[in-house]
């Protein structure tokens, strides 16, 4: 018999039921996904060519237009996370031996220089500790020292807290001969952000922050000058999942009949279009308004239990994710964990150089409300009186 040859036997554990716990998700992200969402990501599954497939995709589309404040025609979601976009960016822009400018304040600048550098490119980075922003005067100075053509930057640093200002950093690139490419993961529709009128050429998301689709697709924009270098390019983009030309046309952004690139993920794409359509009848000012609002909320009550918020200047604190310094004499791993324990509520420790030194906070989408800042802010009352503190 064929089964005889088989030598690993059937896993016991799968033959027991799923079980995935109800909690609260406050950290960096994922988010919790409302039931809306959730549906939508449930319904059956179509063929990636259908046309009722392909209509998603175009109200996708005009849903990422709407969240990005731009009408490019190169606009689409990219079947992957955040991240994958931030490689998609950066694999479509760059060849061996341009030269990028990466503003590096926290972990996703470190990410886009590794990124850079396996592709080649001459990476200059500008750098800030974490915590602190670049000012236009610091953009100016590294495009005048290292004439780049691109210039990464990034709006809502996840693993710091800070909200990057992006007024006039378009047009300074533009003055230099360089292309503004935008990380808006942490951000979008948490903080005001104008595609066209900040003169912002490439421009990416993820679907698991205030969207509060489950994580797997990300938005992302060209600007025509964005979309010119990409096609003057003298070699082919290094990845083939990720040629923007091919995706282009899956996309239906090229004008010619849409050709199989790759099998999308459909139900990720329905919840994607549902968590844009949510944002939509919200209104991109009443949810920039929400996040705001209970960011400050959260912020006060921090500093009313004598916590000490990591971004000093309340301006470029990132409404999406707040970061609070780990207290003196605790364990950031016993505070997050007490919370999961006892509260089945997640935040997180730090990432990349903020690991050990901070606390981090999400109220994104449906989970920003005055509600969630209330139950964070006992949670943590709770935690401090009942964890461990040393007496160092």
């Amino acid at each position: 018999m064929a089964t005889s040859m088989l030598r690993v036997p059937p896993p016991q554990r799968l033959l027991r039921p799923l079980v995935v716990p109800e909690r609260l998700l406050l950290g960096p992200g994922p988010s919790n996904v409302p039931p809306r969402i959730q549906a939508a990501g449930g319904r059956q599954l179509l063929g990636h060519m259908h046309p009722e497939v392909l209509q998603v995709m175009d109200e996708i589309k005009a849903g990422i237009q709407y969240a990005f404040q731009t009408q490019n025609q190169l606009t689409l979601a990219i079947s992957g996370s955040g991240h994958c976009a931030m490689e998609a960016a950066l694999f479509n822009l760059l060849e061996h031996g341009d030269t990028i400018l990466v503003a590096v304040n926290g972990i996703w600048g470190q990410r886009a220089t590794d990124i850079a550098r396996r592709l080649g490119a001459n990476v200059c980075e500008l750098l800030k500790p974490p915590g602190e922003y670049f000012t236009a005067q610091d953009i100016e100075q590294g495009l005048l020292q290292h004439k780049p053509s691109v210039l990464f930057i990034t709006h809502g640093e996840s693993s710091t807290g800070v909200l990057q200002p992006l007024e006039g950093l378009g047009e300074l690139c533009h003055r230099h001969g360089c292309l503004l490419l935008v990380d808006a993961v942490a951000s979008l529709g948490g903080a005001p952000i104008f595609m066209d009128q900040q003169e912002i050429d490439v421009l990416y998301s993820g679907s698991q922050k205030v969207l509060n689709a489950p994580p797997g697709s990300a938005p992302i924009s060209f600007s025509e000058r964005a979309r010119e270098k990409v096609l003057r390019r003298k070699t082919k983009p290094p990845s083939f999942y990720l040629d923007m030309g091919w995706l282009a046309n899956y996309w239906g952004c090229d004008r010619e009949p849409r050709r199989y690139h790759h099998t999308a993920p459909i139900n990720s794409f329905f919840s994607l279009r549902e968590g844009l359509a949510v944002l939509v009848e919200r209104g991109l000012e009443s949810s920039w308004e929400q996040h705001r609002t209970n960011c400050d909320r959260l912020c006060q009550g921090l500093l009313d239990l004598g916590l000490e918020l990591f971004v000093k200047e309340e301006k470029v604190r990132l409404p999406t994710i707040t970061t609070v310094r780990v207290p003196k004499g605790y364990n950031w791993k016993d505070i997050t964990a007490f919370l999961m324990d006892n509260h089945a509520m997640e935040i997180a420790g730090g990432l990349g150089p903020t690991v050990g030194k901070v606390l981090r906070i999400g109220l994104m989408g449906c989970n920003s409300t005055h509600e969630n800042v209330n139950r964070v802010l006992r949670a943590l009352r709770d935690a401090l009186s009942h964890c461990h503190r040393s007496r160092l």
